[in-house]
């Protein structure tokens, strides 16, 4: 049976982050993710994963100043310093709550300088994060919702991976990016299947729950179950009212 995390980024996100916990256990879910945790106190947020039993998949590095227009900082040659803070962060709170994996945003750029300065800030998280077995994720995204950001196709983070070249840098796969930019989905699942870490959804174009718009999820999901992908897999969408009346979907597979 295919397993959901619940993505407390966007779902439940008008409670604090462990009533948000408790929420996605009583709701069915089988793990949660996060954004960004860092004004929780990491013990509050432990105790609650303690008490539901359930495991936190991931959290994000730092986007640094959004107000200014950052989106992460790891692609940004001039503020390699920062970049590093916010990995050396993200991988404390990361091990302090047991969280499976860290995603290291990219930020906006294009160009030779930002992909060499983008694979030297994996290597260093995934030197780091090795000693902790957690995984090192990157995430392509769509240029809709993110205009400018340099990791923007999957081919594209193939090469980085490939780059890199260690075991504990993955593909975040987020089924609602791919759609936008490539499409072709269960074909790039089966591809990329040896790389990928995670994978997460939400409904194309509006990134609401799985149950509408152009993506079939059900066929998804199955073509997930048997190519053999057996995590968690993400539901990362924006809920249209409280997210306890977006949860059909989640129902009907129960």
């Amino acid at each position: 049976m295919t397993k959901f995390s619940a993505n407390l980024g966007f779902l439940w996100s008008d409670l604090t982050l462990p009533d948000a916990i408790h929420a996605a256990k009583a709701a069915g879910f089988d793990a949660v993710e996060c954004h960004w945790p860092y004004d929780v106190p990491s013990g509050d947020v432990l105790s609650a994963l303690q008490e539901t039993g359930l495991e936190m998949l991931g959290l994000n590095t730092r986007r640094g100043k959004p107000d200014k227009g950052d989106n992460g900082l790891s692609a940004l040659p001039d503020r390699i310093q920062e970049a590093r803070a916010a990995i050396d962060e993200a991988l404390a709170y990361a091990v302090a709550i047991n969280a499976a994996n860290i995603h290291v945003m990219a930020g906006s750029g294009a160009g030779q300088t930002a992909h060499d300065t983008f694979v030297a800030n994996l290597r260093y998280a995934t030197k780091l994060a090795q000693a902790h077995d957690i995984t090192i994720l990157i995430e392509p995204l769509n240029g809709y919702d993110a205009p400018g950001y340099f990791l923007r196709t999957t081919q594209q983070a193939k090469a980085i991976i490939q780059e890199v070249a260690v075991p504990n840098l993955k593909l975040m796969f987020d089924c609602y990016h791919v759609q936008l930019t490539e499409g072709d989905l269960t074909h790039r699942l089966h591809d990329l299947l040896p790389l990928i870490g995670h994978i997460q959804f939400a409904s194309v174009p509006d990134r609401g729950a799985p149950d509408h718009g152009e993506v079939n999820y059900d066929y998804i999901f199955e073509a997930i179950a048997q190519a053999g992908f057996a995590g968690p897999l993400g539901a990362e969408y924006k809920p249209v009212g409280p997210t306890s009346g977006t949860l059909g979907w989640l129902q009907k597979r129960g």
